[in-house]
């Protein structure tokens, strides 16, 4: 009897079913994305392409064939270094070199106004020309003049056109150690200031003397002061000839400091006025070294070197 029940006991099977699609599972969303990703860069890299320059795509295919050479000097992978130029440049089709916009319009604008400035100085030059041609002839017509046209000496230098006025032995514009004008350069001195009225340039008028020591000592009145004073003698004949006082910018004695010859330092020709008509930048340069508060005017009398 156990053999048989043994017999009639139940034999169960168990079968695993596996699902259809088992192998696949989700795989094929990442790869999709992935297609998806792509196609989009592509489309991208294709939008930019065609929306950049030929010479942007030259710069890019440059970079790609090159990236070290072109990291390095800012130049083309072709080995020319200059033909893209560090921090500037917009047009790479170019192979001189490029600067910023803002650069160029700076570098326009300094060049115009150099340009600016060389042409008021040539049309400053030229008048200042016409004046020295004037004072010639005034001198010319007039025959008291014409009489000192020895002692006088007109050039245009750095500063503008300089007048220079030396004594004579027989003809001096001073007595010794005096600051009075004698009375034939009194008249001089008017017509020259006559004539420098119609010049709209500031002046600047400067007392010189021989090397002789001035008799009075060291510490008193010396060639100093007498050629500060005969300066500034001369600056009121030449207002009294009509020249404005706001004209002057500057009178100085320089004593025996810029001999005009210095073979012979007590020679009569080192005692002299000069009358500077002075062009822009030299009356540029003298105010500058103004202290900012003080009237231009008002620097005019000045009893040292300065």
């Amino acid at each position: 009897m156990a053999g048989d029940a043994k017999k009639l006991q139940p034999i169960i099977i168990k079968k695993v079913k596996k699902g259809g699609h088992g192998a696949h599972g989700g795989a094929w969303k990442i790869a999709y994305a992935d297609f998806v990703t792509a196609m989009m860069a592509f489309f991208l890299l294709m939008w930019l392409l065609g929306s950049t320059t030929e010479g942007d795509r030259k710069g890019i295919q440059d970079y790609f064939s090159s990236p070290l050479k072109v990291a390095m000097f800012g130049g083309s992978g072709a080995g020319d270094a200059s033909s893209l130029v560090k921090g500037g440049g917009t047009d790479l089709t170019r192979q001189g070199g490029q600067v910023k916009k803002g650069d160029v319009e700076a570098k326009q604008r300094e060049y115009a106004l150099k340009e600016l400035k060389e042409v008021q100085r040539q049309a400053e030059k030229a008048r200042l020309e016409q004046v020295k041609q004037k004072v010639e002839e005034v001198i010319a017509l007039n025959p008291r003049l014409a009489q000192l046209g020895g002692q006088i000496k007109l050039e245009l230098t750095r500063e503008g056109l300089r007048i220079q006025i030396a004594d004579e032995g027989n003809r001096p514009m001073f007595d010794s150690g005096s600051a009075v004008v004698k009375p034939y350069m009194r008249e001089l001195l008017q017509e020259l200031g006559s004539v420098l009225s119609e010049v709209p340039n500031r002046l600047t008028i400067e007392g010189h003397t021989d090397a002789q020591p001035f008799v009075g000592g060291d510490r008193g009145y010396s060639n100093w002061e007498l050629s500060a004073d005969r300066a500034n003698a001369s600056r009121r004949e030449m207002v009294s000839g009509g020249l404005p006082e706001a004209r002057m910018l500057r009178v100085q004695g320089l004593a025996s400091s810029k001999l005009l010859d210095a073979q012979a330092p007590e020679s009569a020709v080192n005692r002299r006025i000069s009358i500077i008509v002075m062009n822009r930048d030299a009356e540029d340069a003298v105010l500058k070294n103004l202290p900012e508060d003080a009237a231009p005017a008002a620097s005019a009398p000045a009893s040292g070197p300065g």
